[in-house]
């Protein structure tokens, strides 16, 4: 992410992003094989005479930082992030929507693979702390997504323990997720929003935020290995809290 523009790469990333907000594509890049792929982008980037160009692959790679592109770009706009309001929070308890807080989530890739399962699964808010260990939207993030940044909205706040006591305020029932000593099931309360809490890829929740949870929920396995990857734990868990409903 350089001078507040962001590379997406990736035709399922490029495309989501197109579809959501067309007018966010700055500039265009993609090799032979993709030019037959985004005519309708071509067509819209034209009429707004903004730039879009079939390139080699060598190019492409440079454009793109990375030869992981998948062969396309788009410059875009950095997505600026800020904080839930109260009024906001109280919506969204209202409205029964899922929450995502993700606890200092260092590894990008992680970021976008709990990014897409949340889209999968209709979770469409994710906060995050602003706190340098956390990692942001950025490219691996989106192109790790394959589209799935595009169907949440992404927050930021100073704190996540003074959020997760708001969201309780609010009406939600807050589920942190522990490797140890949580209850084994992770049914949600019913007539009660629910907002899972992850921790970080190696020291898990801290403190402040685990004691703030309405209850803490641990995924049973078989004990011969210690944990799981925390994108998968978000899948398992996004899936009994959310995708069962």
């Amino acid at each position: 992410m350089k001078g507040g523009e962001l590379t997406i790469c990736g035709l399922a990333a490029v495309r989501a992003r197109f579809a959501r907000d067309a007018a966010s594509i700055k500039r265009l890049f993609f090799d032979r094989e993709t030019s037959r792929k985004v005519g309708a982008m071509c067509k819209a980037l034209a009429e707004s005479k903004r730039v879009y160009r079939c390139v080699e692959t060598a190019e492409l790679a440079k454009i793109a930082g990375s030869i992981h592109h998948g062969g396309i770009v788009a410059i875009v706009a950095a997505p600026a992030l800020r904080a839930p309001t109260a009024a906001e929070l109280k919506a969204w308890a209202a409205r029964g929507e899922a929450v995502l807080l993700l606890d200092r989530i260092g590894n990008a890739h992680n970021l976008g693979a709990l990014a897409r399962t949340a889209g999968f699964f209709g979770v469409n808010k994710i906060v995050l702390p602003d706190d340098p260990a956390a990692a942001r939207p950025g490219e691996a993030a989106f192109r790790v997504a394959e589209g799935g940044l595009e169907a949440v909205d992404v927050f930021c706040v100073p704190g996540l323990a003074a959020l997760v006591r708001a969201l309780i305020a609010a009406g939600y029932d807050v589920a942190g997720a522990a490797a140890r000593g949580g209850r084994p099931e992770a049914k949600g309360r019913e007539g009660r929003p629910v907002a899972l809490v992850l921790g970080n890829e190696e020291h898990g929740l801290a403190a402040d935020v685990a004691a703030a949870c309405s209850r803490l929920v641990t995924i049973p396995g078989s004990g011969r290995v210690e944990s799981l990857n925390v994108s998968v734990a978000g899948a398992v868990l996004m899936w009994e809290l959310f995708g069962r409903r």
